[in-house]
């Protein structure tokens, strides 16, 4: 046929006789026209706009300024775009009826799509560039296309063409949509003025848009980008290059912000509060549904969409495979009575029966299903995430404002808040999410069970009906699996603890050879929970195989009562979309019993926060808004300097002035800084705490508060903190002086936060207060002392020195840039301590707190911190001081005392006051100070607790430290190696899966699992292709032999019975695999965790050193978890949405092998994707849990230190950092699921295209006598791919962060064990051996490691049988490493050491250890009973337990205890104080009666009278057994018979103490002499 633009089968075509406007086809040239036009104007701007672009853009990252009636003119463009393609389709198929071709019914159409097109892009470039003025072109083009339609349908109308011809119906719409786009068109001109307007407006851009920190721009890209995530793209590829960090991700938008979004839940919460009566509780829900319902009706709307297009697939595949049956029968009707213009026009419902039509349709459905359907996920989330910043940010609030009582008093613990913050905000954030499910699934399922109706009749009710049956069972499933893990989490606790305390003991019980018998308590726990995990799996797999088993079910009930009972016969069209239906229908079930257990779990959780935000607060007392009646002209005294206007410099100007002396007895007229008068207050029981308090506190003096335990010495503190309830009386504070106002202020607007108000309005002074229970911040220890104050260096390095800290911080790895706290290094409470005070000192505060500074210090610490710290540093600086203490001796100092007895004052007064009207008290003062003298002088022989400290503190890092020595070196070896690498393939590295760990998972399940769950998967995914594809056949035969004539038996007597086979096989097959996938995994666990505890428990003691604590345990906890219970479930849902994935193209491919072509450049593109994708999510996976950390611990840490932050006023410096931590884990947790949206919209579209394929290639084999069955199981099976394939990524990504918890256990397993053979037999070992405790050591030389330099060099000595030897040195000179060396513990790689008569390096470990008996220096106790931790092996007689425990002085003791031997020791033994411990452990060496004894340094942690005992029971019980003692003070050896000195690892001297003395110059005397 020849082409010619008005076609050449009439004569008149091109004549205009009747009037050129009554030519059809001049009609629809003079529609090119507008096209044209545009066209012609728009591509020149838009490639010289495109070359000049990158100058153009003033605003980051050519982010969008949205013009007036943005959205609405994308989604009117769509809808152009789709009449536009209906209008080509409508033209094409009416083309086919003439007899030539008539160019003029389609070209137009197709120039109306480019031109649609291109105005958008047009629109979009000049939206970037801000440069409205260009629009005037697109508006032209609207108005002339708007007037070349309207002639267009005049005419149509005038011809007689009405509503029941499509092309009308078309041309009208286009009428409307031109007028649409018109009119936003002269809307813009409106607003923005930029053209017949004399001032055009100036807009700016979005606030958020020009701060470069915001990286999140969903809200502010065009519609296509909103819709695709197209914005993600540089984000996503990005990270296949350098991983994303949180610089990458940057800040939120403003809108996002958890302080946006606290305001408006807030403003929400407290409309409710004033409306009518005060006491009404406001509801939480209520709450919600105003500050984020509009959302959430939105995310609802676009659901809906989505469900309803949902079904569109079904009925395209009902629609294709009717009409290619009736194909055949089809006759062509005589179609000249249409013909108008002298073109056909064709009714509507004739372009719904085009194949091809139909298929486009299809795709349509499926691309606009699958982007609303991930629009309203989005729109969920971001919600979700808005509230649950909402909800911290409320509840943060309401921690800051609790009531101390409330804390104090255990009604409101940390665990309760922590639960609040990490688990009720999480499933409120959850319930968000899935809430859409709510009211969309009803609709779902009701709208499949009427199209099943309409297409099946009555035996479609009877699927649903099983399908809505078997739902309560899943129901029952969700709530049983929630049980069980729930009993799961208690058994792991307890298995944790467990672990925890063999791995802090590690070294005594390799040292006792008890490692078996912690490790089989450990076991047995561990069969707990695995008989958990497997009631767990065994649910989990039932719950997985009613997912698999219910369509099926369903499917056969349909069919099976179809055949049997219908007139009608089943045809392939009906079959097949109903199967379709089916599919639909299981998702909204199966998800229906999740929604409802999270909807219950939502409302528990707002009854908990409700009840939290209702508790109640700290009173806000008068004296807090400062309306004060002592009046005090302070003001004019602190101006005479100008010390108080610059606050900051306010340290320099003291180090120079000379400070007066005050006279010491403050007189009434003198200024108090704070004044408590009749004062009564309580802990929030109705009965008084402290009663009766009248007292001041003089201003820039020295007040001490004294007393015993428990007088109220603290509270009182807290009472003139207001932190107490005060029932009555009142608290007066000096009023702040306008210069310090000024410095508030400041300090506010720094944070400026919505807080300042309310900072401005209290004006008591900020105290710096010390706790007496020291808390710390996570963070460095510079920043724990400064606390938010501007650093300077001179102040700062004056309170180091005043709290004697500079020689912990020259410990510390960092210096003072350590971390410290909960997750950084453990200081003990000394250190501790001391920096909380040289908080407090640091402080820029009038009035300094501190409540016994002294309780965890030795002596020396104290009195360098009274007289440097105290007198000096904070009175010269004329701050007030007021100190709690029990150290009367510093009363001397005081200016004011304070006495109290039983929750009272019992004097006031100077200690001069004191002496001369209360003798008695000061008596019974000079009593007590003289003991505390006699204490000092006691305390100063021995070595101070503080050295002692920090001692342990240099071994904790010295070991570490060797350990990051070789790390270093490995780490820059590979850094030089990655450096030779070139990117490409640190990219592959980063992008490949780790098929190495897979296997070594897989392979611990065991072979033969792996097998049985390879070939059910395999047979069961066989079987379901199976049923479906005998489902054509027996429709197709049905079809092609009889039409509608009654049914005969015969006829499906063959295929009934094997359908119901298969479909049986196929429920057997589902049970199959979902048991022996779960089960597969919880051998893998079992097996995975019982190595790893093997290998660590036998590993040797060098490995401990270098390993830290905190790392071993995550091998056992989060590690262990993962394993345990995520992988099994990610590894089914993986290979289950593979294998349906392969299966339907398998399928698509058989029934169409040309669709083959087709699917080679979609897996290349998916390849792409996935790769991407997987590298991205597990970078945004990683970011959003280090995030949270932080967030966690801030809150934990903010309520243990309540009554310090608010004592300093720093409330606003903790929300503002709140806030920053909870946006910086937000931000993190949209990333990643905009990211899990951006792979899913770019899967679901390839789905749609693969569906595209399908479908035409289907049609086309059809021509070509392809069975109408086939066609409809292509569709099917293709349908489903959508659904598929993004679980795919989705999973394999889930795997592969998971599957490094299964790399990192196998690192461990990778270590090497102890030696435990050894070359001799027990059976060689004489049973008492070592009889006599003769030991000869031989040329011995040990190190740690291979790797390590030597700690003992060619010692050689000779210990007689009985005799007790002492071992001494300076710190690291080889004492230690001799004790461990007779314990085989150390590499042995010369020498021997040989005790009577055996080398013990031949001896198996076990038998060796188990002979000796030693004391460690740090005492250690399991949790258990007392009879546990001195005989774990049940070998002893309860007599020969008392007899070791009076022998340790400790008979009485354990006698009183509730139980005897078997009363209880808490963890680490905490129960008993250090010295009980340490004497615990001498009765353990007791216990086991070995002729050697070795005390390592076991004296250093008990005071002077536990020493003393030790050494006598040494000296009696010992004294026919050989004791080797290694000393930390020579003073303790001096007895001994003989003394090895060493120095540097080699042994120096070696003969009798009194020998040794005698040489003046031995080293031995020089230790002596140094009290070394």
């Amino acid at each position: 046929m020849s082409l010619s633009f008005c076609g050449n089968d009439l004569k008149n075509s091109y004549s205009v006789e009747k009037g050129v406007l009554n030519n059809g086809c001049f009609v629809d040239a003079l529609n090119l026209v507008p096209h044209v036009f545009l066209l012609f104007i728009t591509f020149p701007i838009l490639f010289i706009g495109w070359g000049s672009q990158s100058s153009k853009v003033q605003i980051h990252h050519n982010t969008w300024l949205h013009f007036p009636g943005h959205n609405m003119r994308w989604i009117l463009t769509f809808m152009l775009l789709f009449v536009h393609v209906c209008e080509i389709a409508e033209g094409i198929v009416s083309n086919t009826e003439m007899k030539s071709n008539h160019l003029h019914l389609f070209l137009p159409a197709f120039m109306g799509f480019i031109a649609a097109t291109t105005s958008v892009v047009y629109y979009h470039n000049i939206e970037t560039a801000n440069f409205p003025k260009l629009l005037l072109a697109l508006f032209i083009y609207w108005v002339l296309a708007f007037i070349t339609k309207i002639i267009k349908l005049w005419k149509f109308a005038e011809e007689g063409v009405g509503v029941e011809h499509l092309r009308f119906c078309i041309t009208a719409l286009l009428v409307v949509l031109y007028g649409l786009l018109m009119a936003v068109e002269i809307n813009v001109i409106r607003v923005r003025k930029y053209v017949f307007f004399t001032t055009p407006q100036r807009v700016k851009p979005p606030e958020d848009l020009q701060d470069l920190g915001v990286r999140f721009l969903q809200p502010f890209v065009n519609l296509l980008s909103k819709a695709t995530y197209w914005w993600m793209n540089p984000l996503i590829i990005g990270a296949h290059k350098r991983p994303i960090e949180l610089k990458k991700i940057g800040k939120l938008p403003i809108a996002m912000r958890s302080l946006t979004n606290y305001l408006r839940l807030k403003d929400a919460y407290e409309e409710q509060r004033h409306a009518e009566d005060l006491d009404r509780t406001p509801s939480i829900w209520r709450s919600m549904y105003r500050a984020f319902g509009r959302p959430i009706l939105l995310s609802s709307t676009f659901r809906y969409m989505a469900d309803l297009l949902g079904f569109a697939g079904p009925l395209c595949i009902f629609g294709i495979v009717k009409h290619l049956d009736n194909k055949t029968e089809e006759v062509k009707m005589n179609k000249t009575e249409d013909l108008h213009f002298g073109v056909y026009f064709m009714s509507s419902m004739e372009l719904l029966q085009n194949t091809y039509v139909l298929a486009v349709l299809l795709f349509l459905a499926l691309v606009l299903q699958r982007t609303f359907l991930q629009a309203s996920y989005y729109v969920t989330i971001e919600t979700g995430i808005n509230l649950r910043g909402a909800l911290l940010a409320m509840i943060y609030n309401k921690i800051l404002r609790l009531s101390t009582s409330n804390m104090s008093m255990g009604e409101m613990t940390l665990g309760q808040i922590n639960n609040l913050v990490a688990i009720e905000t999480n499933q409120l954030m959850w319930f968000l999410f899935l809430c859409p499910n709510l009211w969309a699934m009803p609709v779902q399922i009701i709208m499949g069970v009427i199209l099943l109706h309409y297409l099946l009749g009555y035996s479609a009710l009877i699927g649903a009906s099983v399908i809505v049956l078997l739902a309560p069972f899943q129901y029952l499933i969700a709530t049983k699996l929630a049980d069980t893990q729930k009993s799961t989490l208690d058994y792991s606790t307890d298995r944790l603890k467990k672990t925890t305390e063999i791995l802090k003991g590690i070294k005594l019980l390799k040292l006792y050879a008890w490692e078996n018998i912690f490790c089989d308590s450990v076991l047995e726990t561990r069969g707990k929970e695995l008989t958990s995990l497997r009631t767990f799996a065994f649910y989990t797999s039932m719950s997985i195989f009613m997912n698999a088993a219910i369509p099926i079910a369903a499917v056969l009930a349909t069919f099976v009562t179809h055949a049997y009972f219908s007139e009608f016969r089943l045809r392939p069209a009906e079959a097949f979309a109903s199967l379709a239906l089916f599919h639909i229908l299981v998702t909204p079930l199966f998800l229906l019993s999740t929604v409802v257990r999270f909807a219950v779990k939502a409302v528990v959780s707002v009854q908990k926060l409700g009840e939290f935000l209702q508790s109640e607060e700290i009173g806000e007392d008068s004296w807090r808004n400062g309306d004060m009646s002592v009046s005090l002209d302070s003001c004019k005294k602190h101006t005479v300097t100008t010390k108080a206007i610059n606050r900051k410099q306010r340290y320099k100007m003291d180090s120079y002035e000379q400070p007066m002396r005050r006279q010491l007895r403050p007189s009434e007229t003198e200024d108090v800084a704070v004044k408590v008068s009749d004062g009564y207050f309580t802990w929030g029981t109705n009965t008084s705490t402290l009663s009766d308090i009248n007292i001041r506190v003089p201003t820039g003096q020295l007040t001490m508060i004294v007393g015993q335990v428990g007088c109220g010495k603290s509270s009182l503190l807290l009472a003139m903190l207001g932190e107490m309830q005060t029932l009555s009386g009142k608290v007066y504070w000096s009023k702040v002086p306008d210069c310090e106002m000024l410095h508030d202020v400041y300090i506010s607007r720094e944070y400026g936060t919505d807080f300042s108000q309310e900072e401005q309005s209290k004006n008591r002074y900020s105290v710096a207060y010390a706790t007496q229970k020291s808390w710390l911040l996570n963070a460095t220890v510079e920043d724990n002392i400064t606390f938010g104050s501007p650093f300077n260096k001179q102040r700062y390095k004056a309170v180091i020195d005043a709290c004697s800290l500079q020689p912990d911080i020259d410990l510390l790895p960092f210096g003072d840039q350590t971390e410290i706290g909960e997750r950084g290094i453990n200081l003990s409470g000394g250190q501790r301590q001391r920096i909380c005070v040289a908080r407090a000192l640091y402080q820029n505060t009038n009035i300094v707190f501190l409540d016994d500074p002294f309780s965890a210090l030795d002596i020396h610490l104290s009195d360098h911190l009274m007289q440097e710290g105290i007198l000096k540093f904070l009175q010269d600086d004329k701050r007030t001081v007021v100190l709690v203490t029990h150290k009367l001796q510093y009363l001397i100092h005081a200016d004011w005392i304070i006495a109290m007895k039983d929750g009272s004052v019992l004097r006031e007064g100077t200690l001069k006051d004191i002496q001369t009207h209360d003798v008695e008290l000061y008596e019974h003062w000079k009593t007590l100070m003289n003991r505390q003298d006699q204490e000092l002088e006691k305390d100063t022989e021995i070595e101070s607790q503080t050295t002692l400290e920090r001692k342990t503190l240099r071994r904790a890092f010295y070991s570490r430290e060797a350990k990051t020595h070789i790390d270093d070196e490995d780490e820059e070896e590979q850094e030089e190696e990655d450096e030779e690498d070139s990117l490409s393939t640190t990219t592959s590295r980063r992008s490949k899966i780790p098929w190495k760990v897979c296997w070594r998972y897989l392979s611990s399940g065991g072979f033969l699992l792996v097998f049985v769950v390879v070939t059910s998967k395999l047979a069961k995914h066989s079987v379901m292709v199976a049923i479906d594809y005998w489902l054509a056949a027996w429709t197709s035969s049905n079809f092609n032999t009889m039409e509608h004539k009654p049914i005969i038996n015969s006829d499906h007597q063959s295929y009934v019975p094997v359908f119901i086979i298969l479909c049986a096989a196929g429920i057997v097959l589902c049970l199959i695999t979902s048991l022996t996938v779960e089960f597969l995994g919880l051998t893998a666990a079992s097996n995975l965790h019982h190595n790893l505890l093997n290998k660590i428990i036998h590993a040797p003691l060098r490995f401990f050193d270098i390993t830290p604590l905190g790392q071993i345990l995550n091998r056992f906890s989060a590690d262990t978890n993962i394993i345990d219970q995520h992988i099994p479930s990610t590894l089914e849902s993986l290979t289950r949405s593979t294998l349906l994935c392969l299966s339907a193209i398998g399928v698509v491919a058989f029934v169409t092998p040309a669709s083959l072509i087709a699917l080679v450049p979609l897996a290349v593109a998916f390849y792409f994707i996935q790769k991407y994708f997987r590298v991205a999510s597990r970078d945004l996976q990683d970011l959003d849990d280090s995030t949270q950390l932080p967030l966690l611990c801030h809150f934990s840490e903010t309520a243990e230190g309540l009554t310090t932050i608010r004592a300093f006023r720093h409330e606003a410096r903790f929300k503002q950092r709140m806030l920053e931590l909870t946006d910086t884990n937000n931000t993190a947790y949209l990333f990643l699921s905009a990211a899990n949206r951006w792979l899913e919209v770019r899967t679901d579209y390839l789905g749609a295209v693969i569906v595209l394929t399908a479908a035409v290639a289907a049609i086309w084999m059809s021509f070509y006598g392809l069975q109408s069955g086939l066609v409809g199981l292509g569709l099917t099976y293709a349908l489903t791919v959508t659904n598929y394939l993004n679980w795919v990524v989705r999973n394999l990504a889930d795997l592969e962060v998971q599957m490094a918890a299964v790399k990192k256990v196998d690192s461990f397993l990778s270590t090497e064990s102890e030696n435990y053979e050894g070359s001799l037999d027990v059976s060689q070992v004489p049973e008492d051996w070592p009889q006599h405790g003769e030991i000869k050591i031989q040329d011995l030389c040990v190190r740690y490691d291979p790797m390590l330099k030597p700690v003992l060099k060619h010692v050689n000595a000779f210990i007689n049988p009985g005799q007790k030897v002492g071992i001494c040195g300076r710190t690291g000179s080889g004492k230690s490493s001799l004790s461990l060396a007779f314990f085989n513990m150390v590499d042995v790689f010369h020498g021997k050491i040989i005790i009577d008569g055996i080398d013990i390096c031949k001896l198996p470990l076990q038998t060796l250890r188990s002979r000796l008996s030693i004391i460690l220096q740090d005492p250690v106790l399991f949790s258990g009973s007392i009879r546990f931790n001195l005989d774990p092996e049940r070998t002893c007689t309860d007599d020969r337990l008392w007899e070791a425990l009076e022998i340790a002085q400790l008979k009485n003791m354990v006698r009183s205890l509730p139980g005897g031997l078997d009363a209880v020791v808490t963890e680490g033994g905490e129960n008993f104080s250090v010295g009980q411990r340490q004497l615990f452990c001498l009765a353990r060496a007791f216990v086991r009666k070995s002729s050697i004894l070795i005390m390592d340094e076991a004296t250093a942690s008990i005071d002077m009278a536990t020493e003393n005992i030790l050494q006598k029971v040494v000296m009696t019980a010992f004294a026919d057994r050989t004791v080797v003692t290694i000393a930390h003070l020579v003073s303790s050896i001096l007895e001994a018979e003989q003394v090895l000195v060493f120095s540097s690892g080699i042994l120096v001297e070696c003969d009798s103490a009194a020998n040794l003395l005698a040489q003046e110059d031995s080293l031995f005397s020089v230790l002596v002499r140094t009290h070394k």
